[in-house]
């Protein structure tokens, strides 16, 4: 993988959206040329035209991030892959023809968007048909040796053996521990220079998965190790990499302390994500107003109280404030005053309420929130004091996810499911710890991006 912006890429992927800019490039400058010739126009150098060109490249990579064409599912199958592709291309073309009408000289003309529409389809589901067995192959995957041969190991074994792993193991290394379950495991001892036997096999990293730490790291070897240019890795760090998430089961809190992360440096950045909270909170009341009274309205009619109603949930440093949402559930939903999740098929919710959940237009009255500066269009989804309290008392490291703001979508949101569960809210604490720990201005922007799956496709919804 590489690091762009604090956030881990698979070279696949940036390989593949390389790739597609090219294609997309090459789709609009053949559209142009197929169209000039049908008119009887002159074809000139293609710099003329470098602007329209690019805006539409640009309007298709963003919306073919946004519905999931680079996601693990679309590398591993061509049809879901192509399915994708089409909403992609037509959101692109969408978005391209707005921005005609705005800025009419540095676009595609309507004809041209129409021909390069087509032939940006063809020439990227193409490219999936010819490079889908390159994709998954092992050009594009680290080759690590893992020391350890224990239950750390084997969990490294079964994230290698999930559909869409950026690494393959190339041997296990048992460092004399009592409880061995990798039979496949070579002992440390039969094996005389541990660097050079990681070098011959081609290693590109060695993973420490050892149970037992204390006095049992073995700094001679990992020393030679890392002097032969090959890159050692801790197993919390590894599996923050692969997964996109904190590992609660293997991190500690000398890692949180000492390792990359949460820095101080990211006032810039604290400012510009503010100033773009005001600037898009603003704009998206005016523009959804409408919406918000429409289904108000709707909520109304069907189910008797409020239509918008308060609710304390917990923020920025632990601090309680008031969220606005749409009513989605009976307003007798807890007649006794106690919280209760939500659960599958909650019988509290209304009819209007299940459809607003599903493309989250009850989430719109949060935009106040937003703008106030009590929310973040981008962080953790904040919880209820209620449970805050149950969850600090059963989660390591809960009360971490308040350092940063909560927000109306998130990590956990476009990479987990809904649920409503301690272990859901542990997978989910995994995903905002990445988040608090990693946060960028570019990783808010694949976030935004990737919430328009989740709303064209609401497997999460509830």
């Amino acid at each position: 993988m590489i690091r762009l912006f604090k956030h881990y890429i698979p070279y696949a992927v940036l390989f593949l959206a390389i790739v597609d800019v090219f294609l997309l490039i090459a789709a609009a400058e053949t559209a142009w040329v197929i169209r000039a010739n049908q008119i009887g126009m002159t074809v000139d150098y293609i710099g003329t035209r470098f602007w329209a060109l690019a805006i539409f490249a640009g309007s298709v990579q963003v919306a073919a991030m946004a519905v999931g064409v680079y996601s693990p599912e679309a590398l591993q199958s061509l049809r879901f892959s192509v399915a994708r592709l089409l909403v992609a291309v037509s959101l692109g073309v969408i978005f391209q023809s707005v921005m005609g009408f705005m800025m009419p000289d540095i676009t595609l003309w309507r004809s041209n968007s129409l021909y390069a529409m087509c032939l940006a389809f063809v020439y990227l589901a193409l490219s999936r048909a010819l490079l889908g067995s390159l994709i998954g192959a092992e050009a594009f995957k680290r080759r690590v040796l893992i020391l350890g041969a224990g239950k750390r190991a084997q969990r490294i074994k079964d994230l290698e053996e999930k559909k869409g792993s950026g690494f393959i193991v190339v041997g296990y290394i048992a460092m004399n521990e009592n409880k061995r379950v990798i039979p496949e495991a070579i002992n440390r001892d039969a094996i005389y220079n541990l660097a050079d036997f990681v070098v011959k096999l081609g290693a590109s990293e060695v993973v420490l998965a050892l149970e037992e730490r204390r006095n049992a790291i073995p700094l001679g070897d990992l020393l030679r190790i890392k002097t032969t240019g090959v890159h050692v890795n801790e197993l919390s760090s590894f599996f923050e990499r692969e997964t996109g998430r904190v590992d609660l089961d293997s991190v500690n809190p000398s890692w949180l302390i000492f390792s990359d992360g949460f820095s101080s440096g990211r006032r810039l950045s604290s400012f510009a994500k503010r100033l773009f909270d005001i600037l898009a909170s603003l704009l998206l009341l005016l523009l959804t107003a409408p919406i918000i009274v429409l289904f108000a309205i709707f909520i109304k009619l069907e189910s008797k109280g409020p239509a918008l109603y308060r609710q304390q949930r917990v923020g920025l440093f632990g601090q309680p404030y008031y969220v606005n949402k749409l009513r989605s559930m009976r307003s007798d939903a807890e007649v006794d005053g106690k919280a209760v999740w939500a659960s599958e098929d909650d019988p509290r919710i209304t009819r209007v309420g299940k459809f607003i959940r599903k493309v989250r237009i009850d989430e719109l009255p949060q935009t106040w929130n937003v703008l106030k500066g009590e929310m973040s269009f981008v962080g953790p989804r904040p919880e209820r004091p209620e449970f805050v309290a149950d969850l600090e008392g059963q989660l390591s490291y809960y009360a971490e996810r308040h350092m940063v703001k909560p927000g109306i979508t998130g990590w956990a949101q476009i990479n987990y499911p809904y649920g409503a569960s301690i272990d859901d809210s542990r997978q989910k604490l995994e995903y905002d710890l990445y988040y608090a720990k990693n946060y960028t201005p570019f990783l808010d922007i694949l976030i935004l991006l990737q919430t328009l799956r989740v709303v064209l496709w609401p497997d999460g919804a509830r």
